[in-house]
């Protein structure tokens, strides 16, 4: 029952009818100690349900609920290490080897989504995090996040199997469970995607399906042609998707003073700012702005923090050269080989190369690459479709 401890620490009651999913991830992420990266209230990091929303509006979630890969998509954005199993792709024999290892641990906890109904329960579809498990009777300790409705209670691990094997209607899928744990890497410094509105779609598929198709054109001969393609025709809405962690945090102490270790990371991150315009990446993306500035999405703010003088640190200009060299160096590695020119296709693979990046900015890189897969998956319906893990 180690894991309960930490799971009961930090148990909360859902705040709306359709936030079981929310309260439940919340719950979890809390349990395992990861740091949101932002305030809640005063001077607290802490996951409330009203922060998880880079991967479904708030608004729609109150309406509609969340689907079990949306779920997914909010755990890895926050930092966690997430391995998921519909009841069609697992056994019941194995959910009972995973249920019995997370419960003796309090580094891996186990979200269950089911049909009350199969608990003579009311409601139907539910989120809720297991807290334990007694193997003698073969039961699990299901802690409802509704608990205006129901306190924490104990049902057949066999029950709730057959709970979990039922058709969530919304998205035609079996429901199941999710193994979450903290991630190998600290969430984003710097950078971060978001699909809070619509119109992260067509981003996202500018990135992940169109770039690759324009790089194909015979009229790529040299670095600065690559960087002209793919970001000339940038959506519209494409600042928007690309959010600034530093501005986020620049809210969150705007008028309150900051401690020494919210300096130091604010300096760490000004690091990773100046890494970023170190590559030799940002020396074409800079030179290609340049000359064709009025192609390109204008992103331009400067932030510098009331406690803060020149010294501290805290004091940065995100422009567009910086954010879109970041995200060229996060899209997947297969995106530049539609390059036809060899010689071309060689520098720039040498150029986004993340294993020649230093350890700070390769795990920026890597957490954004790992979003856009993951919001790729969400843009094709395929979060919701296979056994999904993410790091």
């Amino acid at each position: 029952m180690e894991g309960f401890f930490k799971l009961i620490s930090h148990f909360q009651t859902q705040s709306e009818p359709a936030y079981c999913g929310l309260a439940t991830l919340a719950m979890v992420l809390n349990a395992l100690a990861i740091d949101p990266c932002r305030k809640w209230k005063g001077p607290w990091r802490w996951f409330d349900e009203t922060m998880l929303d880079c991967c479904e509006p708030l608004e729609t979630v109150k309406i509609k609920g969340i689907s079990f890969g949306k779920v997914i998509c909010l755990a890895h954005c926050a930092g966690a290490k997430v391995e998921s199993y519909r009841t069609d792709q697992s056994s019941i024999d194995e959910f009972r080897k995973f249920v019995t290892a997370c419960s003796t641990s309090d580094d891996c906890h186990v979200i269950s989504t089911y049909n009350r109904k199969a608990f003579k329960q009311t409601g139907s579809g539910h989120f809720s995090p297991i807290g334990g498990y007694h193997a003698e009777s073969d039961m699990v300790l299901i802690l409802d996040v509704a608990r205006f409705k129901y306190p924490p209670h104990w049902v057949p691990l066999s029950l709730l199997w057959e709970a979990m094997d039922t058709v969530d209607e919304a998205t035609g899928r079996r429901r199941g469970f999710m193994l979450v744990s903290r991630g190998q890497r600290t969430p984003a410094l710097l950078y971060t995607l978001s699909c809070k509105h619509e119109s992260w779609i067509s981003t996202a598929k500018y990135l992940t399906d169109d770039v690759p198709f324009l790089l194909t054109s015979n009229d790529v001969k040299s670095i600065k042609d690559v960087v002209s393609i793919v970001f000339s025709s940038l959506p519209l809405e494409f600042p928007d998707f690309v959010k600034w962690v530093a501005e986020v945090f620049r809210k969150d102490y705007e008028g309150q003073p900051m401690s020494q270790e919210e300096k130091e990371r604010l300096a760490i991150m000004e690091q990773v700012m100046k890494l970023v315009q170190e590559t030799s990446l940002h020396k074409h993306v800079t030179d290609t702005l340049s000359l064709e500035t009025s192609c390109f999405p204008k992103i331009e703010q400067t932030l510098v923090h009331k406690d803060c003088t020149p010294n501290d640190g805290f004091n940065m200009h995100r422009a567009s050269n910086d954010v879109l060299t970041a995200l060229l160096l996060a899209l997947s590695p297969q995106t530049w080989c539609a390059v036809k020119d060899e010689r071309v296709l060689k520098e720039i693979l040498g150029l986004v190369c993340i294993e020649s990046l230093p350890p700070l900015l390769r795990d920026e890189v890597l957490h954004l690459r790992d979003q856009l897969l993951v919001l790729k998956r969400c843009k094709d319906s395929s979060v919701e479709d296979d056994k999904f893990r993410t790091n």
